[in-house]
């Protein structure tokens, strides 16, 4: 099973135009507040002027209309988002409080209007919250974690605002529709109506009266802890193994040790070697280094991040989080938390996601055992037969196994796929499949760091597609992981706008004597990070709310899985993986080792996957109740483990203390599973390409475009993905791509 490819959370953010992330329940960018500040910034707030705050332009006069990151100085994001608020609430009162009839356009066209400023200083925040972070900015976003909370709840909780949404609503279609208010609404626009009405439901407008004050008091709670769960979660991952003896390195390549004394440098560790928690720098120690007892460390590091007393400690914010969620949801009249998020998923309910991981993990067990007894007996061989395999030995043992069975090892493939040759390929992919180009802009687009490079996407007309941002290196401001996110979102509301992507990562860096090599792995996050850009660039609708990533989210996850497959198919390979000294092709045999050894680990890999996804699942189907009973974090984990059938040596890809994905915002909670759901429809829907014969096939691509990357959520998920594929997706394809059918 596929990694999701994120340690924050990608894309995930929801920060998107108007009243869209206003709207969403657990949304890590604008999620609202009120119009005044105190604290730390108030001063700059007071003293900041029209003139000076780059917000406060009505447009930017840059090129493509980017972020002019260069005036941007930290202490204009408070007063920017004070007017921002405010502004924002002005429109919204102005749209609650009319007399006229409520209509499709001044009500929900109002409000996919309405926003416009809050939307762009969040964007712009949140981005730089993430990927280039400063002391001032973590500042900000514990200050106006619960503003922009209480922001939301002033925004969803207006009864009358609601009302003229329903409205609408009920009016949408059928013989209670007045022709001359309400002409008849195309279905792009029966779709947004019904998602805004959707959204006010589930962030509360139906909860009965004497209950709204006690949530908007949870919502400003949680969006609190998900900021100081974030913080600790980045200081724990400040984490680095400092080795000062050469012999330490035993067993790693001559690119790792490199990378180690540029880490080590780059932190004031002259002279010596540092390895940290970024999966870029873990995993490869994990999986080279012959020394077990710094294995354990680092492992250990790993795996107790937030398990440590002290101001660091995360384990009392996920009992809160948790326990919060649960009670918010009986506040909205369900069960559980899992109820609740995957009611408004394509999942439906939570038995539906207990059955799909079920199969999985089903598909798995064996393989796992099976690749366990493999590495076991090439542990006893190394360290004797009473030697017990643990798991800070899997990587490391599972790397020599590759070796011994495919011949294949992750530093005979690196030289071929330094990091611009592989974007490159992406690009190329894009090309053939979308008819798209994308030309390097060098000079004139502002940018916010300079690691960042920023391309042109054009169409093969040469209209503009959209500006593409890539950012791809590790740096002590930027959040562990890979993401997509957007400085600004699709629209054509009367003045069309192309939307502005980011791609973040945290590959591992060129040093002194070696470009920006990657591992097959970091090959494939590429990849799919690219197809979450992609799935923004392409957008092709009229309102922002329902623009490219903004769709269900066990469906988000699919155009981005579904890109990784082209990475490894050999006409593509041998267009990209080039040498980076010799500028050779990479080799047919490479090739064949790749495609042999895809099914190598799926046993561990699906595992830690699932198990993950059947933890997160395990804090959110408790209710209310049942929550305040959990006293201890670390037991809980445990015995979860224990319940899934996971082996000893397996832990789940995440243990709560560090799970980000569910604890850092509330997008993901009782959402992990998602990656899973989605890798149904990937696998799918490449095995259509595959029965054509051409994973280029015009006519399935110009499909593709259509119906997945452009549509958005403009439709039904499932609609969609049907009229592309023809019908409904079945599990079978992605069991036989994994291994896991028994075959």
């Amino acid at each position: 099973m596929n990694k999701e490819h994120s340690e924050s959370i990608p894309m995930k953010k929801d920060t998107v135009a108007g009243l869209f992330c206003i709207l969403m329940i657990g949304c890590a960018g604008p999620q609202s507040g009120t119009t005044t500040v105190s604290g730390p910034n108030a001063e700059a707030t007071m003293s900041t002027t029209m003139s000076d705050n780059p917000f406060f332009a009505e447009t930017w006069d840059t090129p493509y209309g980017a972020p002019p990151f260069e005036r941007i100085k930290d202490e204009h994001y408070a007063p920017a988002f004070v007017r921002g608020m405010a502004e924002h609430l002005r429109e919204v009162e102005a749209i609650a409080n009319a007399t006229a009839e409520p209509t499709f356009d001044n009500t929900i066209v109002a409000l996919e209007r309405s926003g416009e400023m809050l939307s762009r200083v969040a964007l712009v925040f949140f981005n730089l919250a993430s990927a280039d972070r400063t002391d001032a900015l973590g500042a900000l976003e514990t200050e106006f974690a619960p503003k922009l909370s209480q922001h939301q709840d002033a925004i969803v909780l207006n009864e009358q605002l609601f009302e003229r949404v329903k409205k609408v609503y009920d009016t949408r279609e059928g013989p209670n529709l007045n022709p001359e208010l309400n002409p008849e609404l195309n279905p792009e626009q029966k779709k947004l109506v019904e998602d805004y009405h959707r959204d006010f439901v589930r962030a509360g407008a139906t909860v009965k009266s004497e209950d709204k004050e006690r949530l908007k008091a949870i919502n400003t709670e949680l969006a609190t802890l998900y900021t100081e769960f974030s913080n600790r979660l980045l200081e724990e991952n400040k984490y680095l193994l400092i080795l000062d003896d050469e012999t330490q390195l035993a067993g790693l390549p001559q690119q790792l040790r490199s990378a180690g004394a540029a880490l080590a440098n780059e932190r004031g560790h002259e002279g010596k070697w540092a390895y940290g928690l970024v999966r870029s720098s873990y995993e490869p120690f994990m999986s080279y280094s012959t020394d077990r007892k710094l294995r354990e460390q680092l492992w250990r590091a790993f795996h107790d991040r937030g398990s440590h007393d002290g101001d660091h400690d995360t384990r009392g914010l996920v009992l809160a989080i948790a326990t919060l969620r649960a009670e918010r949801a009986r506040l909205f009249g369900y069960e559980t938390h899992a109820d609740y998020a995957i009611d408004g998923n394509m999942a439906k309910t939570p038995r539906a996601v207990f059955d799909l991981m079920s199969k999985l993990f089903k598909g798995a067990k064996t393989r796992m055992d099976q690749e366990r007894d493999a590495l076991q007996r090439l542990l006893a061989a190394d360290l004797g037969r009473k030697a017990k395999l643990e798991p800070w030995d899997w990587r490391y043992y599972a790397e020599k196994q590759r070796k011994l069975q495919f011949d294949l090892s992750d530093e005979e493939l690196k030289p071929y796929f330094q990091v611009d040759t592989v974007r490159q390929g992406a690009f190329r992919t894009a090309e053939k499949l979308f008819g798209i180009t994308f030309e390097e802009v060098t000079s004139s687009v502002p940018r916010y760091h300079p690691d960042v490079k920023a391309f042109d996407v054009k169409n093969a007309d040469g209209s503009h597609v959209g500006l593409l941002y890539v950012d791809y290196f590790p740096r002590p401001s930027k959040r562990g992981g890979a993401w997509m996110d957007l400085f600004r979102v699709q629209r054509d509301l009367g003045e069309p706008r192309r939307p502005i992507v980011v791609n973040v990562g945290n590959f591992p860096a060129p040093t002194d004597d070696t470009p920006a090599l990657l591992g097959w792995s970091e090959v494939t996050t590429l990849f799919h990070e690219f197809g979450h850009a992609l799935h923004g660039l392409l957008s092709d609708v009229t309102y922002p709310r329902l623009a490219g990533t903004s769709v269900k989210r066990d469906y988000v996850e699919f155009p981005s899985q579904l890109m990784e497959n082209w990475a490894s198919e050999p006409a593509v390979l041998k267009e990209y993986a080039k040498h980076y000294v010799t500028g050779e092709s990479i080799p047919d045999d490479l090739i064949a080792k790749i495609r042999n050894s895809s099914k190598f680990n799926q046993g561990f890999e699906t595992g830690e996957y699932v198990a993950a996804a059947l933890l997160d699942l395990q804090w959110h189907t408790r209710n209310f109740e049942q929550m305040r009973a959990i006293q201890d974090v670390n037991i809980f984990d445990r015995e979860t483990m224990r319940t899934v059938g996971m082996a000893a040596e397996i832990p789940p890809r995440y243990y709560s203390p560090y799970f980000q994905h569910i604890f850092a915002d509330g997008g993901y909670a009782a959402g992990y599973y998602v990656y899973g759901w989605a890798q149904v429809l990937e696998a799918d829907a490449f095995h259509a390409f595959e029965e054509k014969g051409d994973v280029f096939d015009p006519e399935l691509s110009a499909k593709l475009r259509k119906h997945v990357f452009a549509a958005g959520s403009s439709q039904d998920e499932m609609v969609l993905y049907t009229t592309f594929r023809g019908a409904k997706p079945s599990v079978e394809p992605l069991l036989k791509k994994r291994g896991l059918d028994g075959k």
